[in-house]
């Protein structure tokens, strides 16, 4: 569309000032909640997050529209979702009702202001260490237990490929499987068409739908489960998607 290119670098530079702009005013704020260095203080930083990345979202005019059942408040999961854009990290924050910790990748933390915050809300893995992969799922059950509820994206990255969905690592079923917790499947349905994953600049307004379905049982089941649940979930999340896409 000639209207899109004509208006793309305008739009791109706009949610990314806007971005900018009020993660420094904010930063004065998390770092001193920060210092507090406790449960308390990290969901005090969460609901910060909370509240700003639906203002935010609002503002630059993607906003997060809830689908399905709302997960309670008082139940503790192991959520899953897809992972296709740069925006989904922020997009779960107003979708997902309570508090929580997410799983993310230790190379993040080096980017500046941002990944001080980083720091303090995620779990933070090393993929290509034995030992960092060891550490942070006995971290998430610690999480789990005393904490929150925990957030994995199971791909472990951008799905770039040409299927709905990447192959699903076992850690997340496996941390659901040794905590026994439930796992709550969610499907972020735009976020690819909010911003594309092939170029930083490829961003463009619209809704963000967030699907929540049903919760995965696990009580009962052991690791040798494992393979069963991973799949069934995985088709159950693929199905959805499918649905979506046909629609569009």
């Amino acid at each position: 569309m000639i209207i899109r290119k004509v208006l793309q670098p305008f739009y791109t530079t706009w949610v990314l000032l806007t971005f900018l702009v009020s993660l420094l005013l904010a930063f004065p704020f998390f770092l001193i909640i920060s210092l507090g260095n406790s449960i308390a203080a990290r969901r005090t930083l969460y609901y910060i997050i909370k509240y700003w990345s639906k203002c935010w979202l609002f503002i630059i005019g993607m906003p997060v529209k809830v689908n399905g059942q709302m997960p309670g408040k008082d139940i503790r999961y192991v959520i899953i979702s897809n992972h296709i854009s740069y925006i989904d990290s922020i997009t779960i924050f107003p979708a997902i009702p309570s508090y929580f910790r997410a799983l993310g990748k230790k190379e993040m933390s080096a980017i500046p202001i941002f990944g001080f915050l980083y720091k303090q809300l995620v779990v933070m893995v090393d993929r290509s260490s034995a030992y960092s992969r060891a550490k942070s799922m006995r971290l998430m059950w610690r999480v789990l237990k005393h904490e929150s509820n925990i957030i994995v994206f199971p791909e472990g990255t951008f799905n770039e490929g040409n299927t709905l969905l990447k192959d699903f690592y076992d850690g997340a079923f496996r941390l659901a499987i040794n905590a026994q917790t439930d796992i709550l499947p969610v499907v972020l349905i735009d976020t690819l068409n909010r911003w594309h994953y092939s170029a930083w600049w490829k961003i463009w307004p619209g809704p963000n739908r967030v699907l929540f379905l049903p919760a995965e049982p696990v009580k009962g089941l052991t690791l040798d489960d494992l393979p069963i649940l991973k799949q069934k979930v995985y088709h159950r999340m693929e199905s959805e998607l499918k649905k979506y896409r046909q629609l569009k």
